[in-house]
């Protein structure tokens, strides 16, 4: 099995991270590089920023000026990514998860924050692999699939209505 290295960092005060999200985090970035059969060291930076700062960052780089709830920057195109001089891993790229706009969200769609969190780390991380669902069509139906099936593997399924009380 190949390394993967996930830093996570929290950047945000606005919700107390729950207790095994961080393991959350990691389980789901290595399931969407297991399902996609990645082959290498791979290295995945994830912050955790609050609504703020996350609108700041959808405008500067999207040029969309709200609060989204996950933003990815991918390191690499056509499958080359760049690689870290010190261990010679993949540098996939950047996750960006408003923690406080998937608390709403968890709230919104009726599920525990755990499986908002998942589901956003996982789409995510297949944006860095490439995946892309903005022009609509048979891509987006790829990905969503995609998400779909990763997110069984973990056990959060779509359906998963449930809320861990903290």
């Amino acid at each position: 099995m190949d390394r993967i290295k996930v830093i996570i960092t929290n950047n945000q005060k606005t919700v107390k991270i729950p207790t095994g999200l961080r393991l959350l985090i990691r389980r789901c970035c290595n399931a969407v590089l297991v399902n996609e059969e990645f082959k290498g060291d791979a290295e995945i930076n994830v912050s955790l920023v609050d609504n703020e700062e996350i609108q700041i960052l959808n405008k500067k780089f999207r040029e969309k000026d709200y609060a989204t709830d996950v933003l990815s920057f991918p390191l690499g195109e056509n499958g080359v990514y760049d690689v870290n001089p010190e261990n010679g891993a993949f540098q996939l790229g950047d996750v960006v998860i408003s923690i406080e706009k998937a608390y709403e969200q968890a709230g919104l769609y009726g599920h525990s924050l755990q499986r908002e969190v998942g589901f956003l780390t996982v789409h995510s991380v297949l944006h860095l692999l490439g995946y892309d669902h903005e022009q609509g069509g048979i891509d987006a139906l790829r990905m969503r699939e995609k998400e779909e099936e990763i997110m069984l593997k973990l056990g959060l399924p779509r359906g998963a209505s449930y809320v861990i009380s903290e």
